[in-house]
């Protein structure tokens, strides 16, 4: 497992907000709201208009936001 270095300014706990930054994924540029944490990934909730829907994605897609 590679072992990546983060400072704390970079650190992704639950309950921070958090911006989808995969160009690949149907999510890149949605923000949404940490939930939890398992490994290298994590279940981010996307919250908008009339819907609301739990993504788990690896947190090398994820920046701060």
């Amino acid at each position: 497992m590679p072992h990546f270095m983060t400072t704390a300014a970079e650190l992704i706990l639950p309950g921070s907000m958090v911006m989808v930054i995969d160009v690949r994924s149907i999510y890149n540029g949605y923000t949404g709201c940490v939930q939890r944490i398992c490994g290298n990934q994590a279940a981010v909730l996307f919250e908008g208009g009339n819907w609301n829907k739990l993504v788990t994605l690896p947190l090398k897609d994820l920046e701060l936001g």
